[in-house]
């Protein structure tokens, strides 16, 4: 059983939870991922690691509520137990001098990327962050990784903080001004990743996207998370989760995150169904 030493509401439907699990904060590197179970009932669901702390022995994930499980955690509180937390897994992201990084992030995808921002900045790197949301209530870790940022932007859909606009209107402007960019590093949802990789693709300025596929095991034995990436067949947790950008097919990757829609809506409309009666008790 794995303790939840701290909770925090970062947005009205993004918490922040930092767990005690000693063996996995002790070999976390940035860009890998755990996967966890609630209870023995519970399905196995990933989570990319935002930060951890060896001295404590913690890992910080940050869920989005979106569905059964993820509404299911969201309402558990400091004290309360996971039965099941594994990782870390996945390779760690390539961390290098570069020259100058720009680290893309959106929605919850900005507490993934925090910890590359952080160990970029370590390795010497001129490190530009851009982050994203729909407003400005739901950015997350923006004092964080503006602390390790060079030149830090902020992109809203309606304009209530930053750039009005998308994450790529600022990456083009940049493009535009003949800003010298070595690599992009970009974390969000997958039609924010593709986008970021058509706009860099003409410029040839490598892009690497950290794919965020339905995953079951997590060790690359069911094939449930399997990706394409230069026309070849890959699994995003043992081969990723980060891929060059440019060499997904994240058509591919939309599509089957939505395969089980119907499933996931009638989780949720039963598990609703059932805490209600339980508040009505």
């Amino acid at each position: 059983m794995y303790k939840i030493v701290a909770k925090r509401e970062l947005a009205p439907t993004v918490k922040l939870f930092e767990i005690s699990a000693p063996l996995v904060a002790n070999k976390a590197k940035a860009g890998q991922f755990i996967i966890l179970r609630i209870d023995e009932k519970g399905e196995r669901v990933p989570f990319t690691i935002a930060d951890w702390s060896r001295e404590k022995g913690t890992v910080t994930i940050v869920i989005l509520e979106v569905g059964k499980t993820t509404r299911q955690l969201g309402a558990m509180k400091e004290g309360d137990h996971v039965l099941n937390f594994v990782g870390p897994l996945g390779k760690p992201a390539e961390i290098e001098n570069y020259g100058t990084t720009v680290c893309v992030g959106g929605g919850v995808g900005i507490a993934c990327i925090y910890p590359e921002v952080r160990a970029l900045k370590a390795a010497g790197n001129r490190v530009v962050s851009i982050i994203g949301a729909r407003s400005k209530n739901l950015l997350i870790f923006e004092e964080e990784i503006r602390k390790f940022s060079d030149e830090f932007y902020i992109a809203t859909d309606d304009g209530s903080k930053g750039h009005r606009g998308f994450v790529s209107d600022i990456l083009q402007t940049l493009i535009n001004t003949n800003k010298h960019i070595d690599r992009v590093i970009t974390v969000g949802p997958p039609i924010m990743m593709k986008v970021i990789a058509n706009l860099t693709r003409p410029y040839g300025i490598r892009t690497v996207a950290s794919l965020n596929p339905i995953m079951v095991d997590g060790t690359g034995m069911c094939g449930s998370c399997r990706v394409i990436v230069g026309g070849e067949t890959k699994f995003a947790c043992v081969d990723g989760p980060e891929f060059d950008a440019h060499l997904v097919d994240f058509d591919h990757l939309i599509a089957r995150n939505r395969r089980y829609v119907e499933e996931e809506a009638l989780s949720l409309r039963n598990y609703e169904e059932a805490t209600s009666k339980c508040r009505k008790l």
